[in-house]
Protein backbone atom coordinates (compact mmCIF):
# COMPACT_ATOMS: atom_id res chain seq x y z
CA UNK A 1 0.00 0.00 0.00
CA UNK A 2 1.47 3.44 -0.92
CA UNK A 3 2.18 5.12 2.21
CA UNK A 4 -0.06 8.21 3.19
CA UNK A 5 0.63 11.94 2.32
CA UNK A 6 -0.08 12.66 5.54
CA UNK A 7 -0.35 10.51 8.83
CA UNK A 8 -2.61 11.43 11.74
CA UNK A 9 0.57 11.44 14.18
CA UNK A 10 1.32 14.47 12.03
CA UNK A 11 -1.44 15.74 12.83
CA UNK A 12 -1.37 15.62 17.07
CA UNK A 13 2.27 16.33 16.80
CA UNK A 14 1.68 20.06 14.97
CA UNK A 15 -1.98 20.49 17.08
CA UNK A 16 -1.70 18.25 19.89
CA UNK A 17 -0.54 21.22 22.25
CA UNK A 18 -3.64 23.82 21.03
CA UNK A 19 -5.64 20.67 21.72
CA UNK A 20 -4.82 19.97 25.14
CA UNK A 21 -4.61 23.54 25.64
CA UNK A 22 -8.30 24.10 25.12
CA UNK A 23 -9.64 20.69 26.47
CA UNK A 24 -6.68 19.09 28.85
CA UNK A 25 -8.85 19.16 31.42
CA UNK A 26 -11.47 17.26 30.55
CA UNK A 27 -8.98 14.63 28.96
CA UNK A 28 -8.93 11.14 30.35
CA UNK A 29 -5.38 9.25 31.08
CA UNK A 30 -6.63 6.60 28.14
CA UNK A 31 -6.61 9.24 25.90
CA UNK A 32 -3.54 11.01 26.99
CA UNK A 33 -1.64 7.57 26.20
CA UNK A 34 -2.84 7.60 23.14
CA UNK A 35 -1.85 10.49 21.98
CA UNK A 36 1.46 9.84 23.65
CA UNK A 37 1.74 6.44 21.78
CA UNK A 38 0.57 8.22 17.99
CA UNK A 39 3.22 10.48 18.12
CA UNK A 40 6.11 7.82 19.57
CA UNK A 41 4.97 4.72 16.82
CA UNK A 42 8.08 4.15 15.23
CA UNK A 43 10.16 6.32 16.23
CA UNK A 44 13.04 7.13 18.36
CA UNK A 45 11.61 7.45 21.05
CA UNK A 46 10.44 3.88 21.19
CA UNK A 47 13.74 2.58 19.96
CA UNK A 48 14.15 -0.20 17.15
CA UNK A 49 17.02 -2.06 15.89
CA UNK A 50 19.87 -2.27 13.27
CA UNK A 51 20.04 -4.85 10.59
CA UNK A 52 23.40 -4.62 7.89
CA UNK A 53 23.08 -7.19 4.83
CA UNK A 54 25.83 -10.18 4.87
CA UNK A 55 26.17 -9.60 1.22
CA UNK A 56 26.04 -5.85 0.08
CA UNK A 57 27.00 -2.95 2.70
CA UNK A 58 23.15 -2.18 2.63
CA UNK A 59 22.08 -0.63 5.77
CA UNK A 60 18.75 -0.50 7.73
CA UNK A 61 16.84 1.08 10.44
CA UNK A 62 13.71 -0.22 11.79
CA UNK A 63 11.87 1.68 14.96
CA UNK A 64 9.67 -0.03 17.38
CA UNK A 65 5.62 0.08 17.22
CA UNK A 66 3.38 1.40 19.42
CA UNK A 67 1.28 -1.53 19.45
CA UNK A 68 -1.99 0.95 20.43
CA UNK A 69 -5.01 -0.47 19.28
CA UNK A 70 -6.13 3.10 18.22
CA UNK A 71 -2.81 3.91 16.28
CA UNK A 72 -3.72 3.63 12.43
CA UNK A 73 0.15 2.68 12.01
CA UNK A 74 -0.29 -0.72 14.25
CA UNK A 75 -2.99 -2.33 12.41
CA UNK A 76 -1.37 -4.33 9.54
CA UNK A 77 0.72 -7.21 11.80
CA UNK A 78 -2.19 -7.63 13.89
CA UNK A 79 -4.96 -8.43 11.42
CA UNK A 80 -2.91 -10.17 9.61
CA UNK A 81 -1.78 -12.47 12.78
CA UNK A 82 -5.60 -12.61 13.51
CA UNK A 83 -7.01 -13.49 10.22
CA UNK A 84 -4.47 -15.90 9.73
CA UNK A 85 -6.15 -18.14 13.39
CA UNK A 86 -9.75 -16.91 11.87
CA UNK A 87 -9.03 -19.05 8.67
CA UNK A 88 -9.19 -22.25 10.68
CA UNK A 89 -12.31 -21.62 11.88
CA UNK A 90 -14.14 -21.25 8.58
CA UNK A 91 -17.16 -23.57 8.29
CA UNK A 92 -18.45 -24.67 4.96
CA UNK A 93 -21.74 -22.22 5.10
CA UNK A 94 -23.03 -19.11 3.94
CA UNK A 95 -22.09 -16.60 5.93
CA UNK A 96 -24.42 -13.19 7.21
CA UNK A 97 -23.19 -9.94 8.59
CA UNK A 98 -25.87 -8.17 10.57
CA UNK A 99 -25.13 -4.93 11.92
CA UNK A 100 -26.90 -3.28 15.40
CA UNK A 101 -27.03 -0.07 16.17
CA UNK A 102 -27.28 2.46 19.33
CA UNK A 103 -29.98 5.51 18.74
CA UNK A 104 -28.79 8.97 19.09
CA UNK A 105 -30.53 9.67 21.40
CA UNK A 106 -27.71 7.57 23.69
CA UNK A 107 -25.00 8.42 22.30
CA UNK A 108 -24.07 10.93 25.17
CA UNK A 109 -24.82 9.07 28.20
CA UNK A 110 -22.41 6.04 25.81
CA UNK A 111 -20.03 8.83 25.84
CA UNK A 112 -19.51 9.35 29.45
CA UNK A 113 -20.39 5.56 30.02
CA UNK A 114 -18.38 3.52 27.91
CA UNK A 115 -17.26 0.41 29.70
CA UNK A 116 -21.11 -0.02 30.90
CA UNK A 117 -23.28 1.45 27.97
CA UNK A 118 -20.84 -0.28 25.34
CA UNK A 119 -20.78 -3.36 27.39
CA UNK A 120 -24.83 -3.39 27.77
CA UNK A 121 -24.47 -3.04 24.03
CA UNK A 122 -22.59 -6.41 23.35
CA UNK A 123 -24.74 -8.16 25.71
CA UNK A 124 -28.19 -6.86 24.51
CA UNK A 125 -26.87 -8.12 20.26
CA UNK A 126 -25.81 -11.53 21.94
CA UNK A 127 -28.62 -12.48 23.63
CA UNK A 128 -31.04 -11.19 21.15
CA UNK A 129 -29.20 -13.21 18.27
CA UNK A 130 -29.47 -16.19 20.33
CA UNK A 131 -33.00 -16.00 22.24
CA UNK A 132 -34.46 -15.52 18.18
CA UNK A 133 -32.50 -18.24 16.28
CA UNK A 134 -32.97 -20.96 19.44
CA UNK A 135 -37.00 -20.22 18.76
CA UNK A 136 -38.36 -22.77 16.68
CA UNK A 137 -40.42 -20.23 15.06
CA UNK A 138 -37.37 -19.01 13.56
CA UNK A 139 -34.48 -21.53 13.33
CA UNK A 140 -34.33 -23.58 16.30
CA UNK A 141 -31.06 -23.61 16.47
CA UNK A 142 -27.91 -22.57 18.82
CA UNK A 143 -25.85 -20.33 16.79
CA UNK A 144 -22.27 -18.72 16.89
CA UNK A 145 -21.29 -15.85 15.97
CA UNK A 146 -18.03 -13.19 15.91
CA UNK A 147 -19.16 -9.47 17.40
CA UNK A 148 -17.20 -6.03 16.59
CA UNK A 149 -17.69 -2.89 18.14
CA UNK A 150 -17.12 0.45 15.80
CA UNK A 151 -17.96 3.43 17.43
CA UNK A 152 -17.69 5.98 14.62
CA UNK A 153 -18.97 7.08 11.72
CA UNK A 154 -17.52 8.65 8.19
CA UNK A 155 -17.19 12.11 9.63
CA UNK A 156 -15.47 10.65 13.26
CA UNK A 157 -18.71 11.63 15.59
CA UNK A 158 -19.69 8.91 17.69
CA UNK A 159 -22.05 6.17 16.27
CA UNK A 160 -21.88 3.37 18.53
CA UNK A 161 -22.35 0.14 16.75
CA UNK A 162 -21.84 -3.77 16.37
CA UNK A 163 -21.22 -5.91 13.56
CA UNK A 164 -21.66 -9.83 13.65
CA UNK A 165 -20.43 -12.12 11.34
CA UNK A 166 -22.54 -15.38 11.62
CA UNK A 167 -22.74 -18.56 10.01
CA UNK A 168 -26.37 -19.28 8.38
CA UNK A 169 -27.41 -21.91 11.00
CA UNK A 170 -26.23 -23.95 13.87
CA UNK A 171 -26.88 -26.73 16.06
CA UNK A 172 -29.78 -28.49 16.97
CA UNK A 173 -30.97 -28.32 21.01
CA UNK A 174 -29.92 -32.08 21.01
CA UNK A 175 -26.17 -31.56 19.06
CA UNK A 176 -27.33 -34.04 16.73
CA UNK A 177 -27.64 -32.33 13.71
CA UNK A 178 -26.57 -28.97 11.50
CA UNK A 179 -29.64 -27.00 11.28
CA UNK A 180 -29.42 -24.37 8.00
CA UNK A 181 -31.14 -21.31 7.68
CA UNK A 182 -32.79 -20.22 4.09
CA UNK A 183 -30.56 -19.51 1.76
CA UNK A 184 -30.53 -16.01 1.22
CA UNK A 185 -32.42 -15.26 5.01
CA UNK A 186 -30.99 -15.58 8.56
CA UNK A 187 -33.48 -14.00 11.03
CA UNK A 188 -36.21 -11.55 10.91
CA UNK A 189 -34.98 -7.62 11.01
CA UNK A 190 -37.98 -6.25 12.82
CA UNK A 191 -37.86 -9.42 15.33
CA UNK A 192 -34.73 -8.76 15.96
CA UNK A 193 -35.07 -4.90 16.25
CA UNK A 194 -38.14 -5.02 18.66
CA UNK A 195 -36.32 -7.72 21.14
CA UNK A 196 -32.75 -5.71 20.76
CA UNK A 197 -34.37 -2.41 22.03
CA UNK A 198 -36.47 -4.33 24.96
CA UNK A 199 -32.91 -5.97 25.90
CA UNK A 200 -31.08 -3.02 26.06
CA UNK A 201 -33.69 -0.73 27.62
CA UNK A 202 -34.52 -3.34 30.50
CA UNK A 203 -30.17 -3.40 31.10
CA UNK A 204 -29.51 0.14 30.96
CA UNK A 205 -32.32 0.92 33.05
CA UNK A 206 -31.00 -1.85 35.55
CA UNK A 207 -27.56 0.44 35.47
CA UNK A 208 -29.04 3.20 36.42
CA UNK A 209 -30.88 1.43 39.31
CA UNK A 210 -28.01 -0.07 40.72
CA UNK A 211 -25.95 3.44 40.44
CA UNK A 212 -22.97 2.70 37.74
CA UNK A 213 -24.20 5.39 35.22
CA UNK A 214 -22.37 8.51 35.73
CA UNK A 215 -24.00 11.82 34.20
CA UNK A 216 -21.57 15.14 34.13
CA UNK A 217 -22.41 18.45 31.98
CA UNK A 218 -24.89 18.86 30.05
CA UNK A 219 -26.27 15.02 31.09
CA UNK A 220 -26.48 16.07 34.88
CA UNK A 221 -30.04 16.68 35.16
CA UNK A 222 -30.17 12.47 34.02
CA UNK A 223 -29.26 11.62 37.84
CA UNK A 224 -32.76 12.70 38.85
CA UNK A 225 -35.36 9.45 37.62
CA UNK A 226 -37.92 11.36 36.37
CA UNK A 227 -35.23 12.89 33.76
CA UNK A 228 -34.13 9.11 33.14
CA UNK A 229 -37.31 7.65 32.41
CA UNK A 230 -38.31 10.88 30.32
CA UNK A 231 -35.02 10.11 28.25
CA UNK A 232 -35.79 6.11 27.85
CA UNK A 233 -40.14 6.81 26.98
CA UNK A 234 -39.85 7.57 24.01
CA UNK A 235 -36.94 5.31 22.45
CA UNK A 236 -39.94 2.13 23.46
CA UNK A 237 -41.99 3.45 20.28
CA UNK A 238 -39.21 3.87 17.96
CA UNK A 239 -37.50 1.51 16.00
CA UNK A 240 -33.97 0.71 16.50
CA UNK A 241 -31.73 0.19 13.16
CA UNK A 242 -30.80 -3.09 12.75
CA UNK A 243 -29.05 -4.01 9.46
CA UNK A 244 -29.03 -7.73 7.64
CA UNK A 245 -26.54 -7.38 4.88
CA UNK A 246 -26.87 -9.94 2.09
CA UNK A 247 -25.36 -13.55 2.83
CA UNK A 248 -21.16 -13.54 2.11
CA UNK A 249 -20.58 -15.40 -1.44
CA UNK A 250 -17.48 -18.13 0.50
CA UNK A 251 -14.61 -17.81 2.53
CA UNK A 252 -12.50 -15.23 0.70
CA UNK A 253 -15.56 -12.78 0.96
CA UNK A 254 -15.91 -13.40 5.07
CA UNK A 255 -12.22 -13.16 5.68
CA UNK A 256 -12.18 -9.78 3.88
CA UNK A 257 -14.83 -8.67 5.83
CA UNK A 258 -13.41 -9.51 9.07
CA UNK A 259 -10.22 -7.78 7.46
CA UNK A 260 -12.34 -4.47 7.18
CA UNK A 261 -13.81 -4.76 10.66
CA UNK A 262 -11.57 -6.26 12.96
CA UNK A 263 -8.73 -4.43 12.95
CA UNK A 264 -9.61 -0.97 12.61
CA UNK A 265 -9.26 2.60 14.03
CA UNK A 266 -11.74 5.55 14.04
CA UNK A 267 -10.04 7.22 11.40
CA UNK A 268 -7.62 6.33 8.40
CA UNK A 269 -4.24 7.74 7.85
CA UNK A 270 -4.76 7.64 3.76
CA UNK A 271 -8.03 9.57 4.08
CA UNK A 272 -5.96 12.89 4.95
CA UNK A 273 -5.89 15.65 1.90
CA UNK A 274 -4.18 18.30 4.23
CA UNK A 275 -3.29 19.52 7.36
CA UNK A 276 -2.13 22.96 6.74
CA UNK A 277 -3.11 26.43 8.50
CA UNK A 278 -5.23 24.78 11.75
CA UNK A 279 -7.68 22.90 9.24
CA UNK A 280 -7.85 19.33 8.08
CA UNK A 281 -9.60 18.05 5.17
CA UNK A 282 -10.00 14.43 4.58
CA UNK A 283 -12.26 12.44 2.54
CA UNK A 284 -15.32 10.91 3.87
CA UNK A 285 -18.08 8.76 2.86
CA UNK A 286 -22.11 10.20 3.22
CA UNK A 287 -23.88 7.42 4.06
CA UNK A 288 -27.18 9.23 3.87
CA UNK A 289 -26.68 9.83 0.55
CA UNK A 290 -26.43 6.56 -0.92
CA UNK A 291 -21.99 6.62 0.42
CA UNK A 292 -21.09 9.43 -2.00
CA UNK A 293 -17.73 10.34 -1.36
CA UNK A 294 -17.07 14.01 -0.15
CA UNK A 295 -14.74 16.13 1.25
CA UNK A 296 -14.62 17.48 4.98
CA UNK A 297 -12.55 20.26 7.07
CA UNK A 298 -12.58 20.72 10.69
CA UNK A 299 -10.44 22.84 12.63
CA UNK A 300 -7.19 20.62 14.02
CA UNK A 301 -8.30 20.56 17.34
CA UNK A 302 -12.18 19.56 16.69
CA UNK A 303 -10.43 16.81 14.52
CA UNK A 304 -8.03 15.89 17.29
CA UNK A 305 -11.15 15.59 19.10
CA UNK A 306 -13.09 14.02 17.69
CA UNK A 307 -10.82 11.38 17.23
CA UNK A 308 -10.64 10.65 20.81
CA UNK A 309 -14.02 10.15 21.34
CA UNK A 310 -13.16 6.53 20.21
CA UNK A 311 -10.85 5.80 22.59
CA UNK A 312 -12.08 2.57 24.58
CA UNK A 313 -11.85 2.37 28.23
CA UNK A 314 -8.66 0.29 29.05
CA UNK A 315 -9.09 -3.50 28.47
CA UNK A 316 -12.17 -3.35 27.41
CA UNK A 317 -12.69 -6.17 24.81
CA UNK A 318 -13.85 -4.73 21.25
CA UNK A 319 -14.27 -8.82 19.28
CA UNK A 320 -16.22 -11.11 21.36
CA UNK A 321 -17.34 -14.43 21.04
CA UNK A 322 -20.57 -15.73 21.33
CA UNK A 323 -22.50 -19.29 21.51
CA UNK A 324 -21.41 -21.94 19.98
CA UNK A 325 -17.98 -19.53 19.20
CA UNK A 326 -17.38 -18.50 22.74
CA UNK A 327 -13.43 -19.01 23.94
CA UNK A 328 -13.78 -22.11 25.85
CA UNK A 329 -15.85 -24.75 24.26
CA UNK A 330 -15.05 -22.94 20.42
CA UNK A 331 -12.76 -26.16 19.25
CA UNK A 332 -15.01 -28.49 20.44
CA UNK A 333 -17.91 -27.02 19.00
CA UNK A 334 -16.53 -26.48 15.45
CA UNK A 335 -14.95 -29.67 15.24
CA UNK A 336 -18.92 -30.88 15.60
CA UNK A 337 -20.16 -28.21 13.56
CA UNK A 338 -17.67 -29.61 10.43
CA UNK A 339 -18.44 -33.13 11.22
CA UNK A 340 -22.44 -32.80 11.27
CA UNK A 341 -21.88 -30.32 7.98
CA UNK A 342 -20.02 -33.47 6.23
CA UNK A 343 -22.35 -36.42 7.24
CA UNK A 344 -24.75 -33.99 5.98
CA UNK A 345 -22.80 -33.70 2.34
CA UNK A 346 -21.15 -29.87 2.59
CA UNK A 347 -17.66 -29.96 1.77
CA UNK A 348 -15.01 -28.03 3.21
CA UNK A 349 -14.56 -24.53 2.26
CA UNK A 350 -11.50 -24.12 -0.05
CA UNK A 351 -8.20 -22.18 1.31
CA UNK A 352 -8.74 -18.41 1.24
CA UNK A 353 -6.65 -17.15 -1.44
CA UNK A 354 -3.23 -15.58 -0.38
CA UNK A 355 -4.31 -11.38 -1.06
CA UNK A 356 -6.82 -12.43 1.27
CA UNK A 357 -4.84 -12.63 4.32
CA UNK A 358 -2.21 -9.71 2.80
CA UNK A 359 -5.09 -7.15 2.50
CA UNK A 360 -4.94 -4.16 4.69
CA UNK A 361 -7.81 -2.86 6.73
CA UNK A 362 -9.36 0.79 6.59
CA UNK A 363 -6.96 2.61 8.67
CA UNK A 364 -3.33 0.26 8.65
CA UNK A 365 -0.81 2.32 6.36
CA UNK A 366 1.39 -0.80 6.01
CA UNK A 367 2.39 -4.48 6.78
CA UNK A 368 4.95 -6.19 7.64
CA UNK A 369 5.90 -8.73 4.69
CA UNK A 370 6.36 -12.01 5.81
CA UNK A 371 9.13 -13.43 7.87
CA UNK A 372 11.00 -14.71 4.73
CA UNK A 373 10.60 -11.78 2.55
CA UNK A 374 11.31 -9.20 5.19
CA UNK A 375 14.83 -10.70 5.65
CA UNK A 376 15.94 -10.50 2.32
CA UNK A 377 18.69 -7.46 1.18
CA UNK A 378 15.94 -5.07 -0.49
CA UNK A 379 19.10 -3.78 -2.22
CA UNK A 380 20.64 -6.93 -3.51
CA UNK A 381 18.08 -9.43 -3.18
CA UNK A 382 20.80 -11.91 -2.40
CA UNK A 383 22.21 -11.12 0.83
CA UNK A 384 20.37 -11.55 4.45
CA UNK A 385 19.50 -8.82 6.86
CA UNK A 386 21.25 -9.42 10.47
CA UNK A 387 20.85 -8.08 13.57
CA UNK A 388 23.69 -5.63 13.42
CA UNK A 389 22.58 -3.20 17.18
CA UNK A 390 20.09 -2.94 18.98
CA UNK A 391 18.62 0.91 19.58
CA UNK A 392 17.76 2.07 23.16
CA UNK A 393 14.54 4.76 23.24
CA UNK A 394 15.73 8.28 21.69
CA UNK A 395 19.10 6.69 20.80
CA UNK A 396 20.71 7.89 17.60
CA UNK A 397 22.98 5.54 15.24
CA UNK A 398 25.13 6.36 13.37
CA UNK A 399 26.71 4.78 10.07
CA UNK A 400 30.24 3.88 9.74
CA UNK A 401 31.80 5.55 7.21
CA UNK A 402 31.54 3.63 4.13
CA UNK A 403 35.17 1.98 2.83
CA UNK A 404 36.82 3.35 -0.53
CA UNK A 405 35.44 2.00 -3.43
CA UNK A 406 31.90 0.85 -1.51
CA UNK A 407 29.28 1.68 -3.66
CA UNK A 408 27.81 5.02 -2.59
CA UNK A 409 24.36 5.39 -3.74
Amino acid sequence: MTKPLYEVADVINRYGDKFLAEYGASVSSEQRRVLTNIVACRTTALGGHVDSCDTCDHVEISYNSCRDRHCPRCLGSAAADWLEDRQAELLPVPYFHVVFTLPGALRAVALQNKRIVYGILFRAVSETLLEIAADPKHLGARIGFLSILHTWGQNLLDHPHVHCIIPGGGLSPDREKWISCRKDFFLPVLVLSRLFRGKFLAFLREAFDGNKLSFHGSLESLREPKSFEALLAPLYRKGWVVYAKPPFGGPDQVLKYLARYTHRTAFSSNRLLSIDGGKIKFRWKDYEQGGRRRTMTLDAVEFIRRFLLHVLPRGFVRIRYYGLFANRHRAENLELCRNLLEEAGSTPPPLPSDDVTQRLPDGATDQPAADEDRRTCPRCHAGRLRLLTILKPFQIFIPKPKTVGADST
